[in-house]
């Protein structure tokens, strides 16, 4: 039997277990340490964002913004419907009540619904996920959010280096959040980042995520914080994977194209769609069936040893969020219905595709 095909596995570069290697001769592991300084410089400089603090998770660098934002009980926060629960979970944290908003053609967040939520249900802040990799429309949202107030968190942890109009997403919003998990374009195993040009903001959410410790000699506290600080460990791994981010994304980027060419003579395969004035980083290579059932595909492939996944189970479908406010849905839930996700690892070879490629479209014959 050959080697399982993964969905999205880390990849690793030349360089990380040599800084790794650095952390151990230190001994100096856990809980800050030289790394997580350099590995927050690197994306700052990627990115060209102003402050950056890395932390446990993209969850917990959510949290912290909503937090930063003033976002508290009774509150109403807008997000994505077709996202991960990772992106919405801490909208309960806070004890605030999420309004789902649907997805337009774009597969990301619709704005002409999020205006319409704005306006019957005044969010005070919108968590916007940039979906597989790809730019939500960026100028509207953007537009929308600054004539009603909302606070705009960027969740661009599947988007690590998409562009749009020239800048990176996660840079447009008070917040952006990028994650490193496992599955995530470059990883440290496990952690996320919050990057925003407010600097003091920053700095509040490093105290924060540091248990709200005070300055004094002794454990002080005065207010609630939380154990989301990244270590030096899992920083060098991080330092190493921004070496090779170009590298990682244009390589995303040839595989979606090559599937696209594989798989061109089906014509009931639709692929998800770049938005004009951007370039994603094609995290995930997905498409959707005009009648094939994507289980049928998921299962032909599992056969074979190959993990490919459904697209996002929407948030106003999941059991958790039952009642909740939603604008729309009928887009989402026909984009889950109909679509999947394909192995999209960046070290996988030309053989991996064809045969991946030979199984979708004998399954659908």
């Amino acid at each position: 039997m050959s080697d399982r095909i993964f969905l999205s596995p880390p990849h690793m570069g030349p360089n990380e277990r040599r800084y790794v290697e650095e952390v151990f001769a230190s001994n100096y592991i856990a809980p800050l340490g030289a790394f997580v300084d350099r590995f927050e410089a690197s994306v700052r400089e990627f990115t060209g964002v102003k402050a950056a603090a890395a932390l446990s998770s993209g969850t917990a660098a959510i949290h912290l913004a909503l937090r930063l934002c003033g976002v508290k009980a009774g509150d109403k926060v807008a997000a994505s419907t077709f996202t991960f629960i990772g992106s919405v979970a801490p909208i309960l944290y806070q004890g605030a009540e999420p309004v789902f908003v649907d997805s337009d053609e774009s597969w990301n967040l619709d704005p002409l619904r999020f205006e319409e939520a704005c306006e019957k249900e005044r969010p005070k802040a919108l968590i916007l996920t940039h979906l597989y990799g790809q730019s939500a429309k960026l100028d509207e949202i953007v537009s929308i959010c600054e004539h009603y107030g909302v606070t705009l968190i960027e969740d661009a942890a599947e988007s690590l280096g998409a562009i749009y109009g020239g800048r990176h997403t996660g840079t447009f919003g008070r917040f952006g959040i990028y994650s490193f998990n496992g599955n995530k374009i470059i990883t440290t195993g496990g952690g996320g980042m919050l990057v925003s040009e407010d600097e003091e903001a920053i700095v509040r959410a490093r105290k924060l995520a540091t248990q709200a410790r005070e300055p004094a000699p002794w454990y002080e506290h005065t207010e609630l914080g939380y154990n989301y600080r990244m270590s030096n460990l899992l920083a060098a791994v991080g330092v190493g994977q921004m070496e090779v981010l170009g590298e990682r994304i244009e390589k995303k980027r040839q595989i979606f194209r090559e599937y696209q060419a594989m798989l061109e003579e089906i014509e009931e395969i639709d692929w998800m769609p770049e938005v004009s004035n951007s370039r994603g980083n094609r995290w995930l290579t997905t498409l959707t069936f005009a009648e094939s059932d994507p289980m049928r595909v998921i299962e032909a492939l599992e056969k074979a040893q190959i993990e490919s996944r459904p697209l996002w189970k929407p948030m106003h479908l999941q059991p958790l969020f039952k009642g909740a406010r939603s604008y729309g849905g009928k887009v989402s839930e026909d984009l889950f219905s109909r679509g999947i996700c394909l192995p999209s690892g960046t070290a996988m070879e030309q053989g991996d595709l064809e045969r991946i490629c030979e199984i979708v479209r004998e399954a659908m014959r």
